[in-house]
């Protein structure tokens, strides 16, 4: 899609060039400065034809005085970059199938653009405007639209630009998540999103792609991963990707993507309805994939660091069993009592390797727990964190790139039902609590470092008529990265670094001592996984 901004303002409005006209008003005052609009929308209103309440629109064809042969009055809700995306994706309904090739949208004076602005419009276009196609030849090999100017006035300009290029970026991002959540199970196998994350290293110079085999994911140790991949004729792979923005001495944040290409839930299988959705328990791949998409087009000056864990959840004769008991790299031992809960058996390796980056902070991002969806529906991802500050970060990026999370809670009471008999910890509690005690399992691997996830089997894909992928959490994640970047190296150090610099070097030291020697006495299987 090609996206522009130009400026218009009062009578220039009416005579803006493009194939259709979106005009987006408000209720406090929808009026535009130009005559021939204005009494356009009056007329409208005072015909009923058309009422400033969320939602409304009225197509007028061929309007007098009016450039675009095609103009649709817009009421949004309120005048924020939310309600302004959704008025403007019920215009592009109105003109999807009238071959407009290029649209304007225009706003009423109630509605001073900003970037968080032009960013969701561009968002919104591309969600509205994307076509599935790879194995459906029968789909349309273009669409109509190709052209997308926002109209601002003078003083809005600049910001509409600069929030145009990112959400430009933002949207190529989640197309990639979209796409690759979007084909079959045997086109998108643990070797093709590999080849994914090469041919990412080989269009953008700033990012780096290593892919690993069974054999190297075997050398670190990696038991919990391999354990799920067992009954599977494809092979796993373990994919690194590394986006070096800034000086190599800053630490970088690390997000972990659940690569599960199809589950079946090996031995513990799934019932057969709906089961041809589980090529989506990729989605978290998909989205770091897509993040680093969006980031390399950005260039933040920020280091990122992506892993992915990727393998089939395949039952056969070398499967895994329910009862089977598993060594992670971190050399704790897992009791697998249901092999449809693997997610958090491959997560908790690649979280333990996460540790040699010496992160600032680690997000991993999953399909994990049907619980979740059960709690949150596909409004929200849930968002699981025991730090407060990268909650509230994450939390903010939600908010700011429409793509939200609810935080759910982590108490270690809820870890209670992990308890095993026969080894350090079991793979699932009980039915209460599910997505909770989920993420109760993967902190047991994230000691070292500041941590969070993002459960999205709510919110990666939809089913039903419109079944599909949504390149979620791809905006939230590349808006956490931006926000991270413009606030500085120290923006996401760890809280010890912070508190120590408000109190002192004095206090730093003696707070430093105390909480190293807790980690000491804690560490051995660490220490053991570093080494491996």
């Amino acid at each position: 899609m090609d996206y522009r901004s130009t400026v218009a303002e009062g009578p220039a409005l009416s005579q803006v060039n493009a194939d259709a006209l979106l005009l987006v008003l408000t209720s406090d005052q929808a009026v535009t400065g130009d005559a021939v609009l204005d009494k356009l929308i009056k007329d409208a209103v005072a015909a009923d034809d058309f009422a400033l309440k969320a939602g409304r629109a009225l197509y007028i064809h061929r309007p007098a005085g009016v450039k675009a042969a095609r103009l649709v009055l817009l009421a949004a809700a309120d005048a924020k970059p939310k309600s302004y995306k959704a008025a403007v994706v019920k215009g592009l309904a109105q003109v999807k199938e009238l071959g407009a090739a290029h649209v304007a949208v225009a706003s009423g004076k109630g509605l001073a653009l900003s970037a968080d602005h032009a960013k969701a419009l561009a968002l919104g276009v591309a969600d509205a405007t994307y076509v599935y196609r790879h194995t459906k030849p029968s789909a349309s090999k273009a669409g109509a639209l190709k052209k997308v100017t926002v109209v601002s006035t003078q003083a809005d300009a600049a910001a509409v630009k600069a929030g145009l290029a990112q959400g430009q970026a933002v949207a190529e991002g989640v197309a990639l998540g979209r796409e690759l959540g979007n084909l079959p199970g045997n086109y998108c196998t643990p070797t093709h999103l590999g080849n994914e994350a090469k041919r990412l290293s080989r269009e953008f110079k700033h990012i780096k792609a290593e892919v690993l085999d069974r054999r190297a994911i075997e050398k670190l140790g990696m038991g919990s991963f391999l354990s799920v991949s067992n009954g599977s004729a494809q092979p796993p792979r373990f994919i690194i990707l590394r986006y070096q923005g800034a000086a190599a001495s800053q630490a970088p944040v690390v997000l972990v993507g659940k690569g599960i290409t199809f589950d079946t839930g090996g031995i513990s299988i799934k019932p057969g309805a709906g089961m041809d959705e589980m090529k989506f328990d990729m989605g978290g791949a998909a989205s770091v994939l897509g993040t680093f998409r969006a980031v390399a087009e950005l260039k933040p000056k920020i280091n990122l660091v992506g892993l992915i864990p990727t393998c089939e959840n395949m039952p056969s004769g070398s499967s895994t069993k329910p009862g089977d008991v598993v060594t992670s790299m971190s050399g704790q031992t897992i009791e697998v009592l249901n092999t449809d809960a693997e997610g958090r058996l491959i997560l908790c390796d690649a979280l333990t390797y996460a540790e040699r980056f010496k992160p600032a902070a680690v997000v991993d991002i999953a399909t994990l727990t049907g619980a979740c969806v059960v709690a949150l529906g596909n409004v929200h991802s849930g968002l699981f964190s025991a730090d407060e500050q990268l909650a509230g970060a994450l939390l903010e990026a939600g908010q700011q790139s429409l793509d939200t999370a609810w935080r759910m809670p982590l108490d270690e009471e809820y870890g209670e039902s992990l308890k095993s008999n026969f080894a350090d910890l079991g793979n699932v509690g009980g039915r209460e609590g599910g997505a909770i005690t989920a993420a109760v399992f993967l902190s047991k691997f994230t000691k070292a470092y500041r941590w969070a996830h993002l459960d999205i089997a709510g919110s990666a894909w939809k089913s039903g008529g419109a079944k599909g992928g949504t390149g979620r959490p791809v905006g939230l994640l590349t808006q956490f990265i931006l926000n991270q970047a413009a606030a500085g190296k120290d923006a996401i150090a760890p809280q010890l670094a912070k508190t120590a610099k408000a109190q002192g070097k004095a206090t730093a030291g003696k707070t430093a001592r105390k909480v190293a020697g807790k980690t000491a006495r804690k560490a051995p299987a660490r220490k053991a996984a570093a080494k491996a």
